[in-house]
């Protein structure tokens, strides 16, 4: 019998550590995934702006740069990849430009972003120049239509 006030712990079925297991997996991929990076962009850096904001000649160069480094990981369309976050979404189209050169020049090494820093800045300029040039694409709106707003040979 047992005692009023008392629990009793019994050994956790297979199955349920199992299930217990793939939920916290699933809770450190989220988070995994966060967009906390932009809280460590120091003020100085988030006032930057692109001088090549919409210019086509850096967006059609950040292109192909992009499809060289980045559609790795991000894929060709910047829809992201498995664990590899969207370039599309609202948070990375609603960067300032400053928090775009700021991830690209340091990383995010805990969440698999390399350091670009290696890149010319300029460089650098061009492939948010691109990105942006992207917009937003949701995932309802992906599957409709994965181009970009806006292609490396147009004005945005």
């Amino acid at each position: 019998m047992r005692s009023a006030g008392k629990t009793s712990l019994s050994p956790m079925s297979p199955e349920r550590s199992l299930r217990l297991a793939v939920g916290a997996l699933a809770l450190l991929l989220c988070a995994a995934t966060d967009n906390s990076w932009i809280q460590k962009v120091p003020q100085a850096d988030r006032e930057r702006v692109n001088p090549y904001a919409g210019n086509r000649d850096a967006i059609a160069g950040g292109a192909k740069v992009f499809a060289d480094h980045c559609a790795k990981c991000h894929g060709s369309d910047a829809l992201g990849r498995g664990k590899k976050p969207s370039l599309r979404t609202d948070v990375v189209q609603n960067a300032t430009d400053g928090e775009l050169f700021w991830i690209l020049k340091n990383g995010y090494l805990s969440h698999g972003m390399p350091t670009w820093s290696s890149l010319p800045e300029p460089v650098r300029w061009e492939v948010i120049a691109y990105v942006k040039s992207l917009g937003i694409n949701s995932p309802s709106a992906s599957a409709k239509d994965p181009t970009p707003a806006t292609s490396p040979g147009e004005h945005p």
